[in-house]
């Protein structure tokens, strides 16, 4: 490899995926009924019994990885020779990016001749977990540190992220809907339809009414932004909290209208940190596309 590739759990992949593709990653934590775990791609607790816990009045607060944590991490990596590209968190959602830049401008005295690059992805969930699959597709085929880095920089607001909840009551508690607007929602099943903005926040986008309706229309979302339209032939990939056959749905409805993808679309489970704040009944897209530009 020509470098190390880097993250953090909050990519929302598979322990195995990211293993099988040599990315490296460190996890957030998450606090849960007052006891403290690590963000581990679900190896602690499993996805189901964390959401079936937040559905029975369960507590689940996050904290971000620590400068100190980021040292101690970045140093492990740049022990082993080589140079370590590390891609962030959205520093729209979280304040994981400036920790880790922190980090590397601390390391740059003890390292002097290793590169330690930190990158904002403006990404979250497995919309990240999709920009760390391309870089490690384009490191295999060569690209240096310095090319990886400038191409993701280049090509990262080309990651669309569109989503929806049928159970608004987290994204309430989280100020993301507003009260009032939730308790309509509930009323007469308003599922808003979401995306990650130009700097990497969440943002409502509609109100539909219905989760048959807001199937459709993030499918007619991707139809409009993907890259080639119809023949899109790029990855897609999915990611949903308890609630796989509403994403089994979407991804259904992206195959009929989506017949070059590259390979099957792929459900990952939304984090215990972004599931946090989503809670259950969330199923999030995610594609390359055209450039977000609001």
């Amino acid at each position: 490899m020509s470098c190390i590739l880097s993250c953090c759990s909050t990519v929302d992949l598979k322990k195995e995926h990211l293993e099988k593709l040599n990315i490296s990653y460190t996890c957030f934590h998450y606090n849960l009924d007052g006891v403290e775990y690590p963000d581990d791609l679900g190896q602690t607790i499993a996805f189901s019994d964390f959401y079936e816990r937040l559905r029975k009045g369960s507590d689940s607060k996050t904290s971000q990885i620590s400068v100190g944590e980021y040292e101690e991490y970045f140093k492990s990596l740049l022990d082993s020779g080589k140079d370590v590209l590390h891609i962030s968190l959205s520093s729209g959602i979280s304040g994981s990016y400036r920790s880790a830049c922190t980090a590397a401008e601390i390391l740059k005295e003890q390292y002097p001749d290793r590169k330690l690059y930190v990158v904002d992805s403006l990404a979250a969930s497995s919309g990240y977990g999709l920009i760390m699959d391309e870089l490690a597709k384009k490191r295999d085929e060569g690209m240096t540190i310095d090319e990886l880095r400038d191409w993701i920089e280049d090509n990262k607001l080309r990651m669309h992220h569109w989503f929806f909840s049928s159970d608004l009551t987290f994204f309430v508690k989280g100020g993301r809907v507003s009260k009032v607007s939730g308790m309509i929602g509930g009323v007469f099943e308003i599922c808003p339809l979401m995306n990650v903005s130009v700097d990497g926040k969440l943002i409502p986008r509609s109100k539909i009414r219905t989760k048959k309706k807001v199937i459709v229309e993030a499918v007619k979302r991707m139809l409009v932004h993907a890259d080639g339209g119809k023949n899109y032939s790029g990855k897609v990939f999915m990611s949903n909290s308890d609630c796989f056959d509403d994403a089994t749905a979407v991804a259904d409805l992206v195959k009929e209208n989506f017949k070059n993808i590259d390979g099957d679309v792929l459900i990952n489970d939304i984090g215990t940190v972004i599931g946090s704040h989503s809670g259950p009944g969330t199923v999030a897209l995610f594609f390359w596309g055209d450039k977000r530009v609001d």
